[in-house]
């Protein structure tokens, strides 16, 4: 059998993640690893990493009887109008803990209502944000973050989409044939990160990834200045790695 791609292990590992929550969170006194195991379905060498991703993020703790219960972020998501609150905080957190991780300034955006949202980002002086010269949500086309909404959507909500925003040229990389950049979008494998290289703006490469989470269209996004782009697969795959904390929060 071959492997399982890289980047498909962050979803496997939320799916694995909820099921530990589950466990954790029908033993009010706190469960052990071995029973966790067991109930779970998940074998030791498994549970150890979502273990620590899971403490990492607050959603469980440990005991010093070595015994988890439910942490305080997961509670907190429980409270009635906090989570919202609780949500944007546990993401910038991670968009945060991203950033310094991969080097680059990382975004995440959703495509709702027929139109893209970038609704968080870090950046800072040594990972500077793109300099949004286009509204990103006319240059879907474009962008690393639009290309991979886009490529989430049918065949129909494509063309819909591009009939609402036409496709302008913004470099001389840009893609604006739209018989094209639906075959290019067609082609794009899940597994594999989008890439957008100077097609939005001169001097600036980006990647994005999907993020899965029930039927919401979502992903997260790097952008490097293009005397990096030499580092850029590398960091997509790094995000891709590390996305598994923002699809847990955006299943719970």
């Amino acid at each position: 059998m071959a492997p399982t791609p890289e980047p498909a292990q962050p979803i496997r590992s939320v799916q694995y993640a909820l099921r530990v929550l589950e466990t954790v969170a029908r033993h009010r006194d706190g469960v052990g690893e071995e029973l966790l195991s067991q109930e779970a379905g998940i074998e030791a060498a498994q549970l150890q990493p979502l273990l620590r991703m899971l403490r990492g993020e607050g959603y469980v703790e440990m005991h010093e009887d070595a015994v988890y219960t439910v942490g305080e972020s997961l509670l907190m998501l429980g409270v009635g109008g906090d989570h919202r609150r609780v949500l944007q905080e546990r993401l910038q957190d991670t968009l945060t803990d991203l950033r310094d991780a991969v080097g680059a300034a990382v975004y995440f955006s959703r495509y709702k209502d027929g139109e893209l949202e970038t609704t968080q980002f870090a950046d800072s002086p040594a990972a500077p944000a793109v300099n949004q010269w286009v509204d990103f949500r006319s240059a879907v086309h474009a962008t690393a973050i639009g290309k991979c909404l886009l490529s989430q959507l049918d065949h129909d909500g494509r063309k819909d989409h591009l009939a609402r925003h036409k496709a302008a040229r913004l470099t001389s990389r840009t893609i604006t044939d739209e018989r094209l950049l639906l075959s290019t979008l067609d082609r794009q494998p899940p597994t594999v990160p989008t890439l957008d290289l100077q097609e939005y703006a001169v001097g600036t490469v980006c990647a994005a990834v999907p993020i899965t989470a029930g039927s919401s269209v979502s992903c997260l996004a790097l952008s490097l200045p293009v005397d990096q782009a030499h580092r850029l697969r590398r960091a997509a795959e790094a995000l891709s790695r590390r996305a598994a904390p923002v699809m847990l929060s955006l299943s719970l």
